[in-house]
């Protein structure tokens, strides 16, 4: 059986560094053998999340469905004034309409975390504050994560990256967040 990740990131701009960022991971989790989706830009474009509003939008019930059928995540997520874009956080509060499912939120689901800044306290606190929103819904952040500078590193829209080394952090999340999913199965 095939493995699914389930890429989310990217920010409002087509091509934006976040979203490069997680093609590069999600090519990773394909050379491993698993079947991907990316989530991003326009798809990301939600209402804000109400827990008590019983209908949702074709994107948000799209994004709801992925996840839920995801046996792996990625989120990249550009770093806006030291933390998560909200456009990521509102996205992840849509977890929360996995709350009664047998696998609540992301219970059970490798995690691959992404932070990209235009500089490094951003970035790093971007992959921290993924990571403990990762914890909070129940998912497992891989041992890898990835804080790319974007002064340094930049990415073509289907994630070639101009660092080596980022280049290939970025696919050893990929393949981590495939084999935990293998292995879970």
């Amino acid at each position: 059986m095939t493995v699914t990740v389930v890429g989310v990131g990217g920010s409002m701009r087509p091509g934006s560094q976040s979203e490069g960022a997680m093609h590069a991971v999600l090519a990773g989790a394909r050379e491993a053998g698993a079947q991907v989706r990316a989530i991003s830009g326009e798809d990301l474009v939600l209402p804000f999340y109400d827990p008590h509003a019983a209908e949702r939008t074709p994107r948000a019930e799209q994004l709801v469905s992925a996840l839920r059928s995801a046996d792996g995540v990625v989120l990249a997520s550009p770093g806006y004034h030291g933390t998560i874009s909200g456009l990521m956080k509102n996205a992840l509060d849509y977890v929360e309409d996995l709350r009664g499912d047998d696998r609540p939120y992301l219970e059970g689901r490798a995690v691959g975390c992404v932070g990209t800044a235009y500089g490094w306290q951003a970035t790093v606190s971007t992959l921290q504050a993924l990571r403990s929103v990762v914890h909070a819904l129940r998912g497992w952040p891989t041992p890898l994560g990835a804080a790319v500078n974007s002064t340094e590193t930049r990415f073509e829209p289907a994630g070639e990256c101009s660092d080596a080394k980022v280049a290939g952090t970025l696919r050893t999340i990929g393949l981590q967040v495939v084999e935990f999913a293998q292995q879970r199965r």
